[in-house]
């Protein structure tokens, strides 16, 4: 293939072009922001999933509570019952049995109380400690934030200086013919580069140097000839920095 050798000197400015391009979506896919994110999902699901549980332990205490509350409650009132009877008077039978009952009432009543007590206490504990998850869980969502809005303003500089490059590769393009710009991007999907500069005997791709039939066959190819690497197979652009 032949191409005017300034041509080819464009195609070193494309590659430069191509190469930031690749930097900027290397960054992109690897922005530290991504594993900050990442750990700071996993951290606000561990903390919401033990606010879940110490809410639904509250929960249950609760009901435990208001269960105990209303066995409390009906004692007493079957105790202010037994006593009311006892007042209006009866025979001695009848006494006895209501006597017999109010104390095995009271013996129920102080046991439940006990009861009530402890869940009350368990109760405030776990209140607490829901407290505690739902300050954890704040603060989980506020570091989560904070990482997706870093991410987002890095994405935003990396989108506008991509913006930037983009336009500087459609310049360049339009000044390479179409059958060498086609053999460039064939390569450089291949090899990831299409071109290098050649120099001190190496391609400025795979930066491996020329043995010496190589090098003679670069050294007399006419200055328009595309000159490849045996290699990596990208074009060699030749210059004055090339040392031929």
């Amino acid at each position: 293939m032949k191409a005017d050798p300034a041509v080819q000197r464009r195609l070193l400015e494309l590659a430069d072009v191509d190469a930031e391009l690749n930097r900027i979506n290397h960054r992109r896919r690897t922005l530290p922001e991504l594993e900050e994110i990442g750990q700071a999902e996993r951290d606000q699901q561990a903390k919401r999933d033990s606010l879940v549980s110490s809410q639904t332990s509250f929960d249950d205490l609760d009901q435990e509570v208001k269960r105990l509350e209303a066995e409390v409650e009906q004692v007493r009132a079957r105790e202010e019952r037994d006593r009311t009877l006892m007042e209006s008077g009866g025979s001695a039978k009848q006494m006895e049995d209501l006597q017999h009952e109010l104390e095995t009432l009271s013996r129920r009543r102080g046991a439940l109380e006990d009861d009530l007590l402890e869940v009350m206490e368990r109760r405030e504990a776990t209140e607490t400690e829901v407290g505690y998850a739902r300050e954890a869980v704040s603060a989980a969502d506020t570091t989560l934030e904070d990482a997706q809005r870093r991410r987002d303003e890095a994405q935003k500089d990396l989108d506008t200086a991509e913006a930037k490059r983009q336009a500087e590769r459609a310049s360049f393009v339009q000044e390479i013919p179409e059958n060498l710009l086609t053999l460039y991007d064939r390569i450089r999907q291949q090899r990831g580069a299409g071109a290098g500069l050649f120099q001190a005997g190496r391609c400025g791709v795979c930066r491996i140097e020329l043995d010496r039939a190589a090098l003679t066959h670069v050294r007399e190819a006419p200055a328009d000839e595309v000159v490849r690497c045996e290699e990596c197979g990208a074009i060699m652009v030749r210059t004055k920095e090339s040392g031929l």
